[in-house]
C-alpha cells in the first residue's frame, strides 16, 4: 500500500513539473524507508536503491542545472530519506529540510538526530557519482589529440648515452617545450585513430599514456627527468600538459536535447564483449552538447525479419532497436567522449547506438 501511494505521488509530481506520462519516476522494488551511506557508496548506487532509473536522482533530489554541477555533498554516515512533506516528493539527507510536524504522515521515516560536528573540507570524504577506481586512469591523462595538437606537441629527441629505451629516473631531452607552460608534463605516444563510423570524419587520435616527466632546464633542447613510466618510453614520443584534476561529484542527468551517437571504441582494440564498469568511447562531444554527467541509453539493432505472410521472402521488416543499458559520461573532448558502462543486460559492442534516455 505504501509503495502504491508513493508511486501515485511521484507520477503526480512528474505532471506538475510539466513532464509527460513517459517521465514517471518509478521506484525500485522494495524501496527502503531510509538508507545510511557507507564508505565506497556512489550516488548512482544509492539512487538505485530508491529508483528504477538511477540517473533520475536529480529529479527527485530537486536539483536545478547549476546545482547538478555542484551537488549537495554526501558523506559516509549520512542518512538518505524519501521526503513527501512538500508539494513534490524529494530525496534528501535526513535533517536537511522537510515539512511541518503535521505532515509527518507523508514521511517514510521520522527523523531522530543527535548533534554532531564534521571537521573536514567541503569535498574531503564525499562520495563520488560513479566508482572512482574504474575511471581514475582516464581523468588526468591526455586521451585524445587532434592533428594540430599532435604536430605542435613537444617531442623527445634523445635519451642518455643515445639509449632508445627509457624508464623512470632517466634523463631525456625534448624539443618544442615552452617555459611558460610549466615544468610538469605527461609523456604519450599517438595511438588509435578515432573515426566516425557514419561520416568517416577523423574525430581525433587517442594518446597512449606512457608516464610523467619534469623539466629541469628549459632551452631550444630542454632537459627533463622521467619521473614515472608505465610503459617503455623512446625518442619520438610526445609531451602534453597534464589535464586538471577533475571532480567526481557530478550527478547523473539526461541531456537537455535529443542526442544520438555510436560507441566507436572500447578500452582497448576489442570491438565486442565490453562489460559493465568498463569504459567506452562515443562519437559525440562538446560540439554536440555532451557534458560531464550526461547519461545515455545503449541500444542495439535487432535483426530484420520476414513477415509471416510475405509473398516475397526477401521482404524484410526492421524491428525496433533493443535498449539494454546505460552509460555515464565522465570526460568530454570536442568531438568524442569517454563514458562508463553503468549497467547492461548484455556485452556492449562497437557501433551500438547511444542516445538520450
Amino acid at each position: 500500500m505504501k509503495k502504491s501511494i508513493i508511486s501515485l505521488l511521484l507520477l503526480a509530481a512528474a505532471w506538475v513539473s510539466g513532464g509527460a506520462l513517459a517521465d514517471e519516476i518509478k521506484l525500485a522494488d522494495n524501496v527502503p524507508d531510509r538508507y545510511v551511506v557507507i564508505k565506497g557508496d556512489t550516488l548512482w548506487g544509492i539512487s538505485a536503491r530508491f529508483l528504477k532509473d538511477p540517473w533520475r536522482w536529480p529529479d527527485v533530489w530537486g536539483l536545478n542545472k547549476d546545482e547538478i554541477k555542484n551537488p549537495h555533498w554526501i558523506y559516509p554516515g549520512d542518512v538518505i530519506v524519501l521526503d513527501f512533506t512538500g508539494n513534490t516528493p524529494r530525496l534528501r539527507r535526513d535533517g536537511a529540510g522537510g515539512g511541518k510536524d503535521g505532515d509527518a504522515e507523508w514521511r517514510l521515516m521520522d527523523a531522530k538526530l543527535s548533534p554532531s560536528i564534521r571537521r573536514q573540507s567541503l569535498a574531503t570524504g564525499a562520495i563520488s557519482s560513479i566508482p572512482a577506481s574504474d575511471i581514475q586512469p582516464f581523468l588526468t591523462r591526455p586521451l585524445v589529440v587532434d592533428g594540430q595538437e599532435l604536430i605542435a606537441a613537444p617531442t623527445l629527441v634523445a635519451g642518455p648515452e643515445s639509449r632508445v629505451v627509457l624508464s623512470a629516473g632517466d634523463t631525456a631531452f625534448a624539443q618544442g617545450v615552452v617555459s611558460g607552460d610549466g615544468a610538469d608534463w605527461s609523456v604519450f605516444r599517438p595511438g588509435r585513430n578515432l573515426t566516425d563510423p557514419d561520416t568517416k570524419e577523423l574525430l581525433g587520435r587517442e594518446a597512449v599514456y606512457l608516464g610523467d616527466a619534469q623539466i629541469s632546464e628549459f632551452g631550444d633542447v630542454s632537459t627533463l627527468l622521467l619521473t614515472k613510466a608505465v610503459k617503455e618510453i623512446a625518442p619520438g614520443d610526445r609531451l602534453a600538459r597534464p589535464s586538471p584534476v577533475q571532480s567526481l561529484s557530478y550527478v547523473p542527468h539526461a541531456p537537455g536535447s535529443a542526442i544520438k551517437g555510436r560507441v566507436i571504441a572500447g578500452p582497448d582494440d576489442s570491438v565486442s564483449e565490453i562489460a559493465a564498469l568498463q569504459v567506452v568511447v562515443i562519437n559525440r562531444g562538446h560540439r554536440e552538447g555532451i557534458e560531464i554527467g550526461h547519461v545515455l541509453a545503449l541500444y542495439r539493432d535487432r535483426p530484420s525479419v520476414t513477415p509471416p505472410n510475405a509473398v516475397n521472402q526477401n521482404e524484410k521488416i526492421k524491428l525496433p532497436a533493443e535498449r539494454y543499458g546505460l552509460v555515464f559520461v565522465f570526460r568530454v573532448f570536442d568531438k568524442v567522449s569517454y563514458a562508463l558502462v553503468m549497467n547492461s543486460t548484455q556485452p556492449v559492442n562497437v557501433l551500438d547506438v547511444v542516445r538520450t534516455p
